[in-house]
């Protein structure tokens, strides 16, 4: 086989069982449930090594999350397990990623829209995780919400990863995304430690 061939195959397979292992952390949290995340948007970064191929397993794990909740009944165990998790996880994942990816890429001009435009939605996810917190589980317009929320967060990652990774990266050395995946895994674990679960109505739609 080619080269080129047996680095692509090598490539799938990474990116196979990085997105496998992010899907089995989600389901650690509530083994009888499914998680149906099916195909994800393309990207190049999935299972690479960097701080990209890191936040990607996040998604991935997030994807897996939102998937499983949307298969729980009710105000039941699993549903507020898979929740507080979503929100520590989200939480956590947002500061990391900002001290991390963002706050070098705002000081680049050509790339600050993305960084601005990045957090910004990562204040709007918050929001929408603190209006689902301060609402009961069990009615029946909980998840017609949560699948607002769900809608949301899969956009932002889709142009996470399809636009504003590829931006960042041009403008970004091989030193820094190494950095970056260090503060990263350092940052996260302390900020899901510390994450505290939010309940407060949103006032708009």
């Amino acid at each position: 086989m080619p080269r080129d061939a047996l680095q692509t195959t090598s490539r799938q397979s990474q990116a196979r069982e990085a997105k496998a292992l992010a899907v089995a952390k989600a389901k650690a949290i509530a083994p009888d449930l499914v998680a149906r995340i099916g195909s994800t948007p393309k990207t190049t970064f999935r299972g690479d090594p960097d701080i990209f191929g890191r936040l990607v397993e996040d998604h991935d794990r997030h994807r897996a999350l939102l998937a499983m909740i949307e298969e729980t009944q009710g105000d039941s165990d699993d549903r507020r397990a898979l929740f507080e998790e979503l929100t520590r996880e989200l939480k956590a994942h947002a500061a990391a990623e900002e001290q991390a990816l963002w706050s070098s890429v705002l000081r680049d001009p050509e790339t600050t829209d993305f960084a601005r435009h990045a957090i910004a939605e990562h204040k709007e996810i918050d929001d929408l995780l603190a209006d689902l917190a301060a609402r009961d589980m069990g009615s029946s317009g909980w998840l017609q919400r949560f699948a607002a929320l769900k809608a949301e967060y899969l956009h932002h990652i889709r142009e996470e990863e399809q636009e504003q990774f590829v931006a960042a990266e041009e403008h970004l050395s091989s030193t820094d995304l190494r950095h970056m995946r260090r503060v990263f895994e350092q940052r996260k674990k302390a900020e899901k430690a510390a994450a505290q679960i939010e309940k407060k109505i949103r006032l708009k739609d």
